[in-house]
């Protein structure tokens, strides 16, 4: 197993991860981003709970809209959680993501994550690739006969060789599993 303290650190908002840094509390809101008020509300709760850093999904222009206002509220980094759309991903980095969460697979090609990578570096922005038991790529499970420790590894690092293909490396590495014994080995 990695020593933990042997990691990169990594800057989102005012806060930093890896190197030995404690570990922080991340949640994801539930609400519709583009209703702000009730965004607020949930992340405003969400930090008197405790949490650190919060993920808000942003499937649309108006929920990357809402961010800009989001983030004047609220007092722990935001992250957006982007799905196949690179346009929202350059959307809530201008509106103030303190990071974003992407597919580097799905986000429309390489041309397509160089544009996010370039806004994301200019503005000194993380990317978080992520990994997920219930969504791993059939080749992966093909090879692996199913969920693996293994093959959610191998998923995590393709993903972060795109990234570090393009130049980047400020890159948070998320590996999921309903199983968690599963998910401590990857």
């Amino acid at each position: 197993m990695t020593d933990r303290n042997n990691t990169r650190t990594v800057k989102i908002g005012d806060r930093v991860i890896g190197g030995g840094n404690p570990i922080l509390i991340q949640s994801m809101t539930n609400t519709r981003t583009e209703d702000t008020e009730a965004t607020v509300a949930q992340i405003l709760k969400l930090e008197r709970a405790g949490c650190e850093i919060v993920r808000c999904t942003v499937p649309t222009k108006e929920a990357a809209d809402s961010l800009r206002e989001i983030k004047k509220r609220v007092h722990i980094p935001v992250v957006a959680d982007i799905h196949f759309d690179h346009r929202m991903a350059l959307m809530a980095i201008e509106a103030g993501a303190d990071k974003v969460r992407i597919n580097p697979g799905n986000i429309g090609g390489t041309e397509r994550l160089k544009e996010v990578v370039k806004a994301a570096s200019e503005r000194g922005i993380p990317i978080r690739v992520g990994v997920n038991g219930g969504s791993l790529e059939k080749d992966i499970l093909a090879k692996y006969g199913g969920v693996t420790a293994k093959g959610l590894a191998e998923s995590a690092m393709d993903k972060v060789r795109m990234l570090e293909e393009t130049g980047f490396s400020d890159i948070v590495i998320s590996v999921k599993s309903s199983d968690v014994i599963l998910c401590a080995d990857a």
